[in-house]
């Protein structure tokens, strides 16, 4: 099995978020690789100062085409494992070939899977917020807190929120919206295991969601299994129990390598 692992962050995040996962695994022998998005590849008060007007511009095929010449560099095909829109992403590269096995933790819906009332809720104030489909869009204290981590104590929420949220492009709201470049061909046998994760308490997509993503699959022969943590948000990458989260993940992934294909 592989050792390398290409983590994927999501919307309004940087590869921060992915700092205990990093520590935790290469503790075990591997060699994580998080790369930033286009754009967002410096340090959060400068992304929250001055992001990158190309930002506004980089929508899930620019994501997908980006992570996908990153593993295309690799010596032999990664792990991979994307939360909330990299979960999507993570998909959509696998459905390309690449990758030896993938986890979508609580991700955002492909196209043909609806979103939930909680996750339509969340993705509001962005979608409601004029030009918002070509402009980089900021996330307010209020909205992380409800929409990620409501959960923690006050204090908590405030230092991630400080430590991790930067703006992040209004357009790809607007392509889950419309199902624009965020297709998944659910029938192909050809691709790596997934594992999809869906978490109780997510407010920002849905465990129902989630679910639906999973059931999609149902025709295709490949491995694909659904883990749901119970009383977990959809900060449960970096919220206190994130190393009970990185282990089952972690777990799943090794118990592929022993499975004949």
């Amino acid at each position: 099995m592989s050792k390398t692992i290409v983590l994927i962050h999501g919307a309004w995040m940087t590869p921060l978020c992915w700092e205990g996962f990093v520590r935790r695994y290469e503790a075990r022998g591997y060699r994580c690789i998080a790369p930033a998005w286009p754009y967002d590849d410096r340090p959060v008060r400068e992304l929250r100062r001055a992001p990158a007007p190309e930002l506004a511009h980089v929508g899930f095929g620019e994501l997908t085409d980006h992570y996908a010449r990153i593993i295309g560099a690799l010596p032999e095909p990664p792990i991979i494992i994307g939360h909330s829109m990299g979960g999507l992403v993570a998909q959509q590269l696998l459905d390309r070939g690449l990758g030896s096995v993938g986890v979508a933790i609580d991700p955002a819906p492909p196209r043909g899977v609806l979103a939930g009332p909680r996750a339509t809720w969340s993705g509001l104030p962005t979608v409601l917020a004029w030009g918002s489909w070509r402009k980089v869009r900021p996330m307010s204290f209020r909205h992380f807190a409800w929409s990620f981590c409501h959960t923690l104590e006050a204090d908590e929420q405030l230092a991630a929120y400080e430590r991790q949220v930067v703006p992040t492009p209004g357009r790809l709201y607007w392509q889950l919206l419309f199902g624009r470049a965020t297709n998944v061909d659910f029938r192909n046998a050809n691709r790596a295991p997934l594992l999809i994760t869906a978490a109780s308490k997510d407010r920002a997509v849905d465990a129902s969601t989630i679910r639906a993503n999973h059931r999609k699959y149902r025709h295709s022969t490949a491995v694909t299994d659904l883990l749901e943590f119970p009383d977990r948000t959809h900060w449960l990458i970096a919220a206190p129990g994130w190393d009970e989260v990185a282990d089952e993940i972690l777990g799943w992934v090794e118990k592929q390598s022993k499975q004949p294909r």
